[in-house]
Formats: C-alpha cells, structure tokens, sequence
C-alpha cells in the first residue's frame, strides 16, 4: 500500500518491514486486526494496519453501514517503540531499537 501523508510517501512495498501482530480473528471476521511496522529508507516509522467493520480501521460504507478497511499511520519513534513493546518480541525489540536495561 502507498499512501501519502503530509507531502511524504509512504510505502509498504519499499520500507523494511520490523514485526507484525494480528488478534487471532480471522480475516472475515468483522474483529480482524492485523498491525506492521515499517521503517523507511529515512529512518521514519510507520504502521499499516488492516481490520473489519469492529475495529479502528473501519469505514462508512452507507447509512449505518461500516466495512472493514486499512490505512498508514505515520509513527515517532516512541510511538513505533510502544507499539513494539506490546506486540514483538524482546530479541526483534532490541535489534531495532538497541539493548535495554534490565
């Protein structure tokens, strides 16, 4: 997916993907959610992220009627780095984002 935000490109077919998380539903289910985060060429993060009608990346599709969706959210650093705390593992963590304390 490319989408530009602000002047800037993002694109899931040329930035690195780090680590992805999706909730166990499945793709038809209208509670899917599948998250990736990315890092450009550049440095910047940037999550994409797909869903059905219950969840954040649902859209109006008529009167009272939402369908599922996906969309790019652009990321600072500290967010990229909660987002990985919740959904990768510490080794994918700290290749990313350097060792932590213990």
């Amino acid at each position: 997916m490319k989408k530009i935000i602000n002047s800037r490109l993002y694109d899931t077919g040329t930035a690195k993907e780090i680590g992805s998380y999706c909730n166990g539903y499945g793709a038809g289910d209208f509670h899917y959610l599948e998250e990736t985060l990315y890092r450009k060429k550049t440095g910047e993060f940037f999550l994409y992220g797909s869903g059905g009608a219950m969840t954040r990346y649902s859209v109006e599709c008529g009167n009272r009627c939402w369908s599922g969706s996906e969309d790019i959210t652009p990321f600072t650093a500290e967010e990229a780095k909660e987002w990985a705390e919740r959904h990768l593992d510490a080794d994918t963590y700290m290749e990313v984002f350097g060792a932590v304390e213990e």
